[in-house]
């Protein structure tokens, strides 16, 4: 199991590759939301702002989020760090459900070309 600073990490991580991405995942990374992604196994959420193809502001909060973010995952914290290191698919993980993700419609739509 992964602990709180590998997850933070992580995240910390997907903030630089989303921002290093270009085209179509460049301008879905781009959109201005809320993000939460809820650590089932260590019972943290942490919760960001995803703007300008970066994920900042990132804070780390114990139990369920306080607040619905417009974007939210829910997984396991070595799920988490497999998603990042490209060790899992997301295809697959939410397939399976190892990976949940609840957001609009149009987030889904626009989304889609980071998965």
């Amino acid at each position: 199991m992964a602990n709180a600073e590998e997850c933070r990490t992580a995240l910390e991580q997907l903030s630089r590759n989303m921002a290093e991405s270009t085209g179509n995942v460049r301008q879905a990374a781009a959109l201005p939301r809320t993000l939460s992604c809820r650590i089932t196994d260590l019972d943290l959420t942490f919760a960001g702002y995803m703007r300008d193809g970066r994920l900042d502001d990132i804070t780390e909060t114990p139990g369920a989020p306080a607040e619905k973010a417009d974007i939210r995952l829910t997984m396991s914290s070595d799920d988490l760090v497999a998603l990042v290191a490209g060790r899992l698919g997301f295809a697959s993980a939410w397939a399976a459900g190892r990976v949940r993700l609840e957001a609009g419609f149009r987030d889904l739509l626009r989304l889609r070309t980071l998965l």
